[in-house]
């Protein structure tokens, strides 16, 4: 079953770089974000993993952000809503995925570099603009569940210039019995290959995933907002403690309910 689901795997992988180069050229940007939801829910469930969503208001016109526990977590939204992610460069090195991750729009962004970070900010801003879904991960890095690490604040900014609000989710991976699962963290030393043979070798595993109440940007500060997107993201996770604490404790079982500064970059 194990080699079955492997070979499943990479198949998928490749369908999806063929949909990339041969049909992305011929479709419209509906048809792509189409392929981006279908494609992603169906490498879920070769993974074994199902996906519960909780998103009952349409996504407004934001800057979505969520949590950060695996790689997973960009298909997880993705089959909600296909959206522009920002990722440390790199992914853009990791086989087969990071090329799919380019072509499906994923701004990369190098650890560190002032420079690099106007010019994703800029980026953001004009996507935007565009009406275009943006996503990013303001812990910077991937955090064990159970766990909530600061949240960077200079990407926050480009909400405030696009003039859109902030769209906090929560995300978590759960077992049968709605306890945190370990194998989707995907922290120190796990690789990417890792990650996938212990995600594939486990059973029962849930994508959970909750809509949050949108914070507004008028007026804000991107600091203020990352403080308060830190604060609504742990209370959707059921997480105690201050917004600069980490680790926080997490209940289980509990349901979930240029400026910018050249800090970390998001993975």
């Amino acid at each position: 079953m194990f080699v079955l689901r492997l070979l499943r795997l990479v198949t998928h992988l490749f369908v999806g770089m063929a949909i990339c180069a041969f049909l992305f050229p011929f479709t419209s940007a509906k048809g792509q974000e189409a392929h981006i939801r279908r494609w992603s829910r169906r490498l879920l469930r070769i993974c074994g993993i199902h996906i519960r969503i909780d998103s009952p208001h349409p996504i407004p016109r934001s800057l979505l952000i969520s949590n950060h526990v695996s790689w997973l977590d960009i298909f997880v939204v993705n089959s909600l809503q296909p959206c522009r992610f920002v990722a440390k460069s790199d992914i853009r090195a990791w086989p087969l995925i990071g090329w799919l991750c380019a072509k499906t729009g994923t701004i990369f962004i190098s650890r560190g570099k002032a420079s690099d970070v106007r010019r994703i900010f800029k980026d953001l801003v004009d996507s935007i603009g565009r009406g275009e879904h943006v996503a990013f991960f303001p812990e910077g890095t991937t955090s064990a569940q159970g766990t909530l690490l600061p949240f960077h604040a200079n990407l926050f900014e480009a909400a405030i210039d696009a003039r859109v609000p902030v769209q906090p989710y929560a995300l978590r991976y759960l077992d049968r019995d709605g306890n945190l699962h370990p194998a989707a963290n995907f922290i120190g030393d796990t690789t990417i290959v890792d990650s996938i043979l212990a995600i594939l070798k486990s059973r029962g595993m849930t994508a959970e995933l909750k809509q949050l109440e949108v914070i507004p940007t008028a007026g804000a500060h991107r600091r203020e907002l990352a403080r308060l997107a830190h604060r609504v993201v742990a209370g959707g996770l059921g997480y105690a403690g201050e917004e600069e604490i980490s680790p926080v404790s997490a209940p289980a079982g509990n349901p979930p309910e240029t400026r910018p500064d050249p800090q970390a970059a998001p993975q």
